[in-house]
């Protein structure tokens, strides 16, 4: 397991983003490394993004310390390039880690890698497609269609601070016992509401925002199985 790419973006001014100034640091090139990563904040308040000299614009709805660090499979990457019929270079999701090795779709909540030599992250959550996603990507109807193929990639918090570079091995120190998966968290938040009970066992592993969309939920429809 290990990067194939660390990629980042830089602000830039398109046409099919809501973010205010009509900027987005979606289209995310592979730099040389290395590439410090640290915790950067609240939304609101902090960095935004977790590497160092990467750009999120939109404020309100990514970057913060739950979602410092996103990664992607080159194996994903590659399936989606035989769906779409064309090169999909690493970057082009808008990920910071291109991955080689690791199921990202079975990664659990909670889950903690060890990148190179001192960098340690933790899977937090699932990428949920916008607007701006499908048009950098330049494809019709993509949010639905990214959406029901359920491979979105991960989020990933930073626990202990460091550095990348491409070619950094991933070690997996860390598995919690429960079964509240990237693809399990992601379905219940997009398309199986019913699912939303069960991501309650990854615990402290979600972000506070999502635990309270759960909480209001089963307020609603109680623990069972709700409407989808």
């Amino acid at each position: 397991m290990h990067l194939i790419s660390v990629n980042l973006g830089r602000a830039t001014v398109v046409e099919y983003t809501d973010a205010e100034g009509g900027a987005t640091g979606h289209d995310k090139r592979p730099v040389p490394g290395p590439v410090r990563v640290l915790a950067p904040g609240s939304r609101a308040a902090g960095l935004g993004s977790g590497l160092e000299g990467d750009a999120v614009c939109d404020r309100r709805h990514h970057g913060g310390d739950h979602q410092a660090v996103y990664a992607y499979a080159r194996e994903d990457l590659d399936w989606w390039e035989a769906e779409l019929g064309r090169e999909l270079p690493a970057g082009t999701f808008g990920e910071n880690l291109t991955t080689s090795g690791i199921d990202l779709n079975t990664a659990r909540l909670g889950d903690r890698w060890r990148v190179g030599a001192d960098l340690v992250l933790e899977v937090a959550s699932a990428r949920i497609p916008c607007r701006t996603f499908q048009g950098a990507v330049g494809e019709s109807a993509w949010v639905k269609r990214f959406t029901q193929e359920a491979r979105p990639g991960a989020y990933l918090r930073v626990i202990e601070e460091g550095s990348v570079s491409p070619g950094d091995t991933v070690e997996v120190i860390h598995r919690p016992d429960h079964d509240v998966t990237v693809r399990l968290w992601f379905r219940a938040f997009t398309t199986e509401r019913s699912l939303l009970p069960r991501t309650l066992a990854a615990g402290t592993a979600m972000e506070p925002e999502a635990h309270e969309r759960v909480r209001q939920y089963v307020e609603k429809y109680g623990a069972g199985d709700g409407p989808r």
